[in-house]
């Protein structure tokens, strides 16, 4: 007799019946890893488990070196996921002089982040043993503003942030914020980046430089210090995301 299907809602429990889970059972939340256990994911989802949010969501959220792969076309130009030594030593001939920023895989909150003078100073300390692959790599762009945009359905909310101290405007890095009306244009490449990597919702911090605008990297979970949701709403907000998806399947 074939048993009823699984609905899991917490960690504890998806731990406890891991082996158990298949086709026609599904997993509500983010599925919480540990270092080197990205794996869980895929093995979910090659069972026929269905994970809310999407298994690629989930993924991209935790490897900085995933979104430059997968959001390229919405990144700055020449964003690089570095691998390894050789990648590196390729990207010497494609980078012009100036400034470059490292990201550190699977660092948030401004955390990992680098400005290096020139991506000579990047391979002498990659090839020093003194900066971890893997990593991504973009040229720096002196001036940028930088926007947060926090997106849950038809709820959209964005502010600035800048930092006069350092070039790193996470208001964990000492940032400020302030409310600012998107464009358009940039709603578009929020909704146009959700859409490619199964996002039910996001937190996304775009560049602009110029005319340009720039995505620079997402999430499905981040601070919202800085917005008018309060911690509850939020959860509030995403919990009926959750169960939307979950009667659309039935």
């Amino acid at each position: 007799m074939a048993r009823k299907p699984l609905i899991i809602r917490d960690n504890q429990t998806l731990r406890r019946r891991f082996d158990e889970l298949g086709a026609a059972d599904t997993v509500v939340g983010r599925v919480s890893t540990r270092p080197g256990e990205d794996s869980i994911l895929l093995d979910l989802l090659e069972r026929g488990v269905r994970l809310i949010p999407s298994a690629l969501s989930q993924a991209i959220s935790r490897r900085k070196t995933m979104q430059a792969k997968v959001f390229g076309p919405w990144m700055p130009p020449l964003t690089t996921a570095v691998y390894d030594i050789h990648q590196l030593l390729e990207a010497l001939a494609l980078f012009p002089t100036g400034a470059v920023v490292t990201k550190q895989d699977g660092k948030n909150a401004g955390l990992g982040v680098q400005l290096w003078q020139s991506i000579e100073e990047v391979y002498s300390l990659a090839t020093l043993g003194s900066l971890p692959f893997p990593f991504v790599l973009q040229p720096f762009y002196k001036g940028a503003r930088d926007i947060r945009v926090i997106v849950i359905g038809d709820y959209v909310e964005a502010y600035e942030r800048h930092n006069g101290a350092n070039f790193r405007h996470n208001l964990h890095c000492g940032g400020t914020s302030s409310p600012c009306e998107l464009s358009a244009g940039q709603q578009k490449i929020c909704r146009q980046v959700m859409a490619r990597g199964k996002f039910p919702y996001a937190h996304l911090d775009l560049m602009v430089s110029g005319k340009n605008n720039y995505l620079i990297e997402i999430n499905l979970r981040g601070g919202i210090r800085g917005a008018r949701l309060s911690a509850a709403r939020y959860k509030e907000m995403t919990d009926a995301v959750h169960e939307e998806m979950l009667n659309a399947a039935d």
